[in-house]
């Protein structure tokens, strides 16, 4: 374990998930088999959206920008993993880890905000359905998007900002498979009190925000759904957004056990198998989620399949 005070210092060591050849040469073909599956269920997806003409509509736009934050996402740190799986080269250099961090941050930011857009797109179309399309212009959903993605890109600026603008001392060995806010927090040599709250805070209010816009949406889609006459309406009216219900879920209960929490808390074992959760299985699974739940979309799909093969 390398001491050396990192307030120059040119690379971090991250720790890893394994020091064991044989468990190290599964875990890779494992993430290496998920990130490839991601990969591709995603890229069909925005492939689908853009060439199936019956998709160009907000609630395929939307789903279109997750597609592309589902393949940011693991991007930013499955490949290194892989590098340290495999060749044992756990180092990153100094510029790297705070690219990272700060991508991951953005990435994670501009989902919260993507999801809480996605389901007031879902309350307009169900509890005003006739005034759908005029509400929910594609002017209106281009401004909504390029919101989501600005805000990430600010969340991130100041987070990343706070984390790298300490003085780390000590050890420079990364408890994480990737730069994370609590291991780097870890490892600074001030108290990290005042950032931690600033961090909580920022995060908190938006993240707050965004979860108070995705509930009372589903409070009134509820309500919709519930005051229907037939249950073939109500059948009808959760499918279109009960895939997008599940996404909600899945991303807020990982996110929420992995940041909002103070570093006293920080336990790396779990924080490992937590934040995998939601970089490398939630985006494998959006794609299934959105595509077995969502007619119009298995329709799309196999018909890009059938393109595919004919094709080829």
């Amino acid at each position: 374990m390398q001491r050396v005070n990192l307030s120059s210092a040119s690379e971090f060591v991250l720790v890893g998930l394994s020091n064991a050849p044989q468990v190290r040469f599964l875990l890779s073909v494992l993430f290496l088999i998920i990130y490839l599956a991601t990969m591709a269920g995603n890229i069909t997806i925005l492939i689908a959206i853009s060439t199936d003409t019956r998709l160009h509509n907000p609630m395929y736009f939307f789903l279109g920008n997750l597609s592309l934050l589902d393949i940011l996402c693991p991007t930013i740190t499955v490949p290194k993993m892989l590098d340290a799986l495999l060749l044992e080269n756990k180092v990153i250099s100094f510029p790297g880890c705070v690219l990272q961090l700060f991508f991951l941050i953005d990435a994670v930011g501009t989902e919260i905000f993507l999801l809480a857009v996605m389901a007031y797109d879902r309350y307009i179309a169900i509890c005003h359905p006739l005034q759908y399309m005029h509400i929910v212009s594609m002017k209106l959903c281009a401004h909504l998007a390029i919101g989501t993605w600005l805000v990430g890109f600010v969340n991130s600026l100041l987070h990343t900002s706070l984390i790298f603008t300490l003085s780390f001392c000590g050890s420079n060995e990364v408890d994480q498979y990737y730069c994370d806010i609590p291991p780097l927090l870890a490892l600074s040599c001030l108290p990290t009190y005042s950032r931690e709250l600033v961090i909580l805070l920022v995060a908190g209010v938006l993240g707050s925000s965004a979860f108070v816009i995705t509930l009372i949406s589903y409070i009134y889609i509820l309500l919709a759904i519930l005051s229907m006459k037939s249950s073939e309406s109500r059948h009808k009216a959760f499918s279109t957004c009960g895939s997008h219900l599940t996404a909600v879920c899945l991303f807020y209960g990982t996110t929420i056990c992995t940041y909002v929490r103070p570093s006293s808390t920080y336990s790396p074992q779990q924080d490992r198998i937590v934040s995998m959760l939601y970089e490398i299985f939630t985006p494998l699974l959006n794609p299934i989620i959105y595509s077995l739940r969502n007619r119009e979309v298995k329709c799309a799909l196999r018909r890009v399949v059938s393109q595919v093969r004919t094709a080829l």
